[in-house]
């Protein structure tokens, strides 16, 4: 597996069958097999075997797979297997929303600052966690091992924090900005445009009533 490229698609997958089957952790359920799995995802029993097949399969023949162990494999392939420190540059509504947010703590993402322009915001603290001035971030960053930063600001100061961010030694960023960030190779970037999903979800609603105002 090693070295192998894993495609997006598959990639996309892993976090939905984290969490059904943590779900069915909860739900006392011991294995489960490749149908049964297809039956709760809408994906099918051929499309699952593919995708963990990519990471060495973890299945038996006539028994299925074990949920425990699948889980934290999957989990472990993730990264989940550790935790993160999380930044938040952006404190407004959104930020202040994430930073809000219990379950990313529950699953590694320790969020260890947060950050903003409007002095209005300043040592405001948001679940313990005081609100500083976007100029301490250099200092923050030097004096603060930061895995991962997440921006939630306008996107006229988007780029601007961006490379604040790589220069001080930031390697992944959480993209809120309704902009699309031009970075090194080394710096991953993972872009969630709230407005796009919506246009989306508008476009397939607008689609399903033209459809049915036909019959």
């Amino acid at each position: 597996m090693e070295g192998k490229e894993i495609s997006r698609a598959v990639v996309k997958r892993l976090p939905r069958y984290y969490r059904y089957l943590g779900e069915l952790l909860e739900s006392g359920v011991e294995r489960i097999s490749s149908n049964e799995l297809s039956d709760q995802m809408q994906v099918t029993a051929s499309q699952i075997r593919q995708d963990l097949n990519n990471f060495g399969g973890f299945g038996q023949q006539g028994y299925g797979y074990n949920v425990k162990y699948l889980h934290s494999e999957i989990g472990k392939i993730l990264g989940l297997d550790r935790s993160y420190n999380v930044i938040i540059v952006g404190a407004g509504n959104l930020g202040q929303a994430l930073a809000n947010y219990v379950q990313f703590e529950k699953k590694g993402f320790l969020v260890t600052g947060l950050f903003d322009v409007n002095p209005v915001l300043q040592g405001i603290a948001v679940r313990g966690i005081p609100i500083r001035m976007s100029e301490e971030l250099p200092t923050f960053l030097k004096e603060n091992q930061v895995d991962i930063a997440a921006l939630t600001l306008p996107k006229a100061n988007a780029r601007e924090m961006a490379d604040v961010l790589v220069e001080n030694g930031v390697r992944a960023l959480w993209n809120f900005a309704h902009t699309d960030l031009h970075l090194p190779e080394h710096v991953i970037v993972e872009n969630v445009h709230l407005s796009e999903s919506l246009m989306q979800l508008s476009y397939n609603l607008n689609r399903y009533n033209q459809q049915h105002k036909k019959q």
